[in-house]
């Protein structure tokens, strides 16, 4: 038997690599698409070495043609996908008066715009076989806007409407379309230095403040094995103590 194949939109060093680690260890095939696609081939040397199978692609995600490409590529010489992961962020602060169009245009293309080419890329081949698979990953914005992030709100919070509207259509042809709101910081390089920047030592923080990104990968794994009598659209994940 061919092993199943996930293809990760959006492998970043965190979420995305906890993703394509948890999926490799479970016997995936692992294709994962980022903008600098090098710099996913230390990744893909560790999966290889461990005996998974996985694949590495240069992929802009807010780009129809390329996304058409890469989904062609991994259908023809790989094999069929049975699970596709939308991970792509955006998250970046700008007040209102210091956003201009090009910055709420950038940020809409890639929290929302490339969503709806890797979930549209994804049902045309999953439609016709009857079956697959759709994540997305959503963020409190999804949910909210907060002070300073309208253009990554409007575009996560689009985002979680495409896969609402995504799962009304594509359930009932078998297809479990589910949307993950991430609502709180995760443990990354990047969420370490905004809280240097607002004057916080991360090291004092109480022990899982912060999201591992393994745990992101663990519930992706659990909606993936969820059987179709009790699928779950949507599912957030939070820290103990975070306000909400």
């Amino acid at each position: 038997m061919t092993s199943p194949i996930v293809l990760i939109v959006g492998a970043g060093d965190y979420i995305g690599a906890a993703i394509a680690r948890r999926f490799a260890e479970g016997g995936f095939t692992v294709c994962m698409g980022r903008r600098n696609g090098d710099r996913l081939a230390p990744l893909v040397a560790e999966l290889t070495e461990k005996g998974a199978k996985a694949y590495g692609f240069t992929m802009d995600a807010r780009d129809e043609e390329d996304t058409a490409r890469i989904f062609q590529n991994i259908e023809t010489e790989i094999g069929a996908i049975d699970l596709v992961i939308f991970n792509v962020g955006g998250n970046v602060y700008f007040p209102i008066l210091d956003t201009t169009a090009r910055v709420f245009r950038k940020v809409w293309e890639m929290a929302c715009f490339a969503g709806f080419f890797s979930g549209r890329e994804a049902a045309r081949y999953m439609v016709p076989r009857g079956k697959g698979k759709i994540f997305f990953t959503g963020a409190s914005a999804s949910m909210r806007g907060k002070p300073g992030y309208s253009a990554f709100s409007a575009g996560k919070a689009g985002l979680r409407m495409l896969a609402q509207s995504m799962a009304r259509e594509l359930g009932p042809k078998n297809i479990h379309v589910a949307h993950l709101i991430i609502d709180a910081g995760v443990d990354t390089a990047f969420v370490r230095e905004r809280i240097k920047a607002a004057g916080k030592d991360p090291e004092t923080l109480s022990p899982d403040t912060l999201i591992d990104p393994r745990s992101v990968a663990e519930a992706y794994w659990m909606l993936y094995h969820q059987k179709r009598d009790g699928w779950t659209h949507e599912l957030d994940l939070r820290p103990y103590g975070e306000t909400w």
